[in-house]
C-alpha cells in the first residue's frame, strides 16, 4: 500500500510538466500541440532474452530453453540467482541517463508477461490471475528514470501469454502448450494484464503509449506459417479491439499502438478503427531505405489519417542507420531501434563483453564434451550478469554518431585523438559517413530486398559498425582486412609542428600490392609498394619517407590499390 501511495504521488507530481502524447490526424503531438517525433530505443534482451543475444541461438532460441540449459549446469536455484542478477544489472538509471544524453527521447519496453503474472497452467485456481510484483516494480523504476529525464516510456507486450506466433524466440512460447490464439484463457489473461497496467499508469504523462501485441506471426487461414499471406487477420483485430476496450474502462488518455500480422506489417482485413487515439506500428529490417519500402505504411497513414510509428528496427550497419533515420525524418515518422544490449554486439549502442569462461559454456552446450563443474559454470554466468552493468559495457560511439550527428552533418570527426609522432591503428579511422570518412564496397545488409545482397558488412564483426572489415589478431590486437581495390580510410592526425615524417606501415598480403597516401584534397603524399608476406597474419613493415604534415590538424587517406591487403597499424616517426 505504501508503495502504491508513493507511486501515485510521483505520477501526480509529473503533471506540473505534463507532456502527454496523443494523436492529431497523422501526427503525434504533446498536450501543447507540438509535433513529437519519437526517437527511441528498445530495451531488447532485458525482460525477454532471445538466443542470439546470449549467443545460444544454435541450441537454445527461446528464453525457456536458455533457462533449461543454465539449470542443467547450476541447478534451478543457481539459474534463478543468475536471472536475479541479470535483471538487476540489465537496465539501471545509468542506462537511461546515458540514452537521454545520447539523444533519445523515448524507450520501448519489451515486456515478458511472466514477470507480471503466472502462466495459465501454474495458476492455483483456473481462470484467475495471480499478479507478480517483480515486473510491475521493474516498470515503476524504469518509468521514474524516464520521467526524470523527460523521456517517454512505451509499454510493449513482447511475450504474450501462450505466445503470439510461430517465431518462438520472439515470444518465448512452448509449442507443446496452447498459444495465445488457441486458448481463451490466454487471451483473457492478456486482456486482464493490459487493464492492470493501464490502471497503474493511467495518470503518468511520460507513458507514451500501449503497444498491445509485438510482432504477431501466425497463419490463421493462410499457408505461410508466419502470417505474411493472411488476408483477414480476424482474430488479431478482434483481440486488439478487446484489449483496447478493457484499457479504456480505466484509461481514456494514452495512445493505443497496434501491430499487424507477419511480424507487424500485415494489415490486411483491418476492421473499422475502434479508437480515436490510435497509432499503427510497423517493423523494418534488412531492406532498402527509400520511399518505395515505406509505401505500405505511408498508404496506411494516409488512408486512415492516423500516425504510423516504426516500433522496431536495427541490426544493420551505420550506413543503413543514417540512411533510415534521414528517410524517417523526411516523413515525420518516429522509431525505436533494437536492441539495447547483447553479447558481442557491434550494431547496437552498447556491447556486452564475452569472457573465455562463458565461451567454454557455449562450446559445451553446442558441442558436448566434458561438462563444466557447477562452480565454474556459476562463476562464468555471474560474471556475464556483472558485464551487463552499464559501467561494464562498451559504449559504441560510432553507432551513436551515425544515428544522430551523421544524419544531419556530412563532416568527419576524429575517432580518437591521433598525434604525430605516434602509433596509429588502422581501426582508428575517422567518424563519418561512407564517402567522407572511409570507402568500402560491402557496407550494408539488404537481404530482404534481395537475397543476393546478404552481407555481414564488417565481416570480422569487431569494434565498429561501418563497412570496414575489422578482425582480431592472434595477439589480441585488431586489423583492417578483406580490403578491395579502391577502398580507403581517412585519419585525422594532429602535429604540434610543421614537419616531414616517415610512415612505417605494418601489413600482410599474400601477393605483392600497393597502397598510396593522399591528403583530403587528393594530393598524393606517397606511393608504397608492399611485397608479399606469404599469408594472413604474417606481418611485414614498409616505409614511406618525406610525408609532410602541417602544424595542427591533418586529414590523410590511405588508398588500397589491390585486393587483399591487411593493415594493422602505421607509425608516424
Amino acid at each position: 500500500m505504501k508503495r502504491a501511495i508513493l507511486l501515485s504521488a510521483f505520477l501526480l507530481s509529473q503533471f506540473g510538466t505534463s507532456q502527454l502524447l496523443k494523436t492529431q490526424g497523422e501526427k503525434i503531438i504533446n498536450d501543447k500541440g507540438e509535433n513529437i517525433q519519437l526517437r527511441g530505443l528498445g530495451l531488447g534482451g532485458w525482460m525477454l532474452q532471445e538466443g542470439y543475444m546470449l549467443k545460444t541461438a544454435d541450441f537454445a532460441g527461446p528464453q525457456y530453453k536458455i533457462k533449461e540449459k543454465i539449470a542443467e549446469l547450476i541447478g534451478e536455484d543457481g539459474m534463478n540467482e543468475f536471472y536475479k542478477a541479470y535483471l538487476k544489472n540489465g537496465i539501471t538509471r545509468q542506462d537511461i541517463d546515458f540514452l537521454k544524453k545520447a539523444g533519445f527521447n523515448s524507450i520501448r519496453l519489451p515486456m515478458h508477461y511472466n514477470l507480471y503474472t503466472l502462466p495459465i497452467e501454474k495458476e492455483p485456481k483456473k481462470g484467475e490471475n495471480t499478479w507478480l510484483e517483480e515486473g510491475f516494480t521493474m516498470t515503476d523504476n524504469l518509468l521514474k528514470w524516464c520521467a526524470d529525464n523527460k523521456m517517454y516510456l512505451i509499454l510493449d507486450l513482447h511475450a504474450a501469454p501462450g505466445g503470439q506466433g510461430n517465431d518462438v524466440n520472439i515470444s518465448d512460447n512452448d509449442k507443446s502448450k496452447p498459444s495465445l490464439w488457441e486458448g481463451e484463457e490466454n487471451q483473457k489473461k492478456t486482456i486482464a494484464l493490459w487493464k492492470k497496467l493501464a490502471e497503474r499508469y493511467k495518470d503518468s504523462p511520460w507513458i507514451g503509449g500501449y503497444d498491445l501485441i509485438n510482432e504477431p506471426n501466425i497463419n490463421f487461414t493462410g499457408k505461410n506459417i508466419n502470417g505474411t499471406d493472411e488476408m483477414s487477420n480476424a482474430p488479431l483485430w478482434k483481440l486488439q479491439k478487446e484489449i483496447t476496450e478493457a484499457i479504456r474502462t480505466v484509461d481514456k488518455k494514452h495512445m493505443i499502438i497496434i501491430e499487424g500480422n507477419g511480424w507487424g506489417n500485415n494489415y490486411n482485413g483491418l476492421t473499422p478503427l475502434w479508437d480515436d487515439n490510435m497509432v499503427f506500428s510497423f517493423h523494418k529490417y534488412w531492406n532498402n531505405n527509400d520511399d518505395a519500402t515505406l509505401k505500405f505504411a505511408l498508404d496506411l497513414r494516409e488512408k486512415h489519417k492516423i500516425p504510423i510509428w516504426l516500433g522496431e528496427t536495427g541490426e544493420n550497419s551505420n550506413v543503413w542507420f543514417t540512411e533510415l533515420i534521414r528517410l524517417l525524418d523526411k516523413h515525420n515518422i518516429g522509431y525505436a531501434f533494437w536492441p539495447m544490449k547483447k553479447i558481442d554486439n557491434i550494431a547496437g549502442i552498447t556491447n556486452v563483453k564475452i569472457t573465455p569462461e562463458y565461451q567454454k559454456l557455449l562450446d559445451y552446450w553446442k558441442k558436448g564434451g566434458e561438462k563444466p563443474s557447477k562452480d565454474f559454470a556459476k562463476k562464468a554466468l555471474m560474471q556475464i550478469a556483472e558485464n551487463y552493468k552499464f559501467s561494464n559495457v562498451e559504449i559504441k560511439n560510432d553507432v551513436i554518431d551515425a544515428m544522430f550527428r551523421q544524419t544531419k552533418d556530412s563532416s568527419t570527426k576524429p575517432f580518437k585523438n591521433l598525434q604525430a609522432p605516434g602509433k596509429i591503428f588502422a581501426t582508428d579511422y575517422d567518424l563519418g559517413r561512407i564517402g567522407s570518412a572511409y570507402s568500402d564496397k560491402d557496407f550494408i545488409n539488404l537481404w530482404v530486398s534481395d537475397p543476393a545482397k546478404r552481407s555481414e558488412w564488417n565481416s570480422g564483426n569487431q569494434l565498429r559498425n561501418d563497412g570496414v572489415d575489422i578482425y582480431r589478431t592472434k595477439d589480441n590486437e585488431y586489423y583492417v582486412g578483406k580490403t578491395e581495390t579502391g577502398e580507403w580510410l581517412q585519419y585525422t592526425i594532429g602535429s604540434k609542428v610543421d614537419k616531414t615524417y616517415t610512415f612505417e606501415i605494418k601489413y600482410d598480403s599474400e601477393n605483392d600490392a600497393k597502397i598510396r597516401i593522399e591528403d583530403a584534397s587528393g594530393k598524393q603524399l606517397a606511393s608504397i609498394s608492399l611485397s608479399s608476406t606469404g599469408g594472413n597474419e604474417i606481418w611485414k613493415t614498409a616505409s614511406a619517407k618525406g610525408i609532410h604534415l602541417k602544424k595542427g590538424e591533418n586529414k590523410i587517406r590511405i588508398y588500397f590499390e589491390n585486393d587483399g591487403v591487411n593493415l594493422n597499424y602505421f607509425e608516424v616517426r
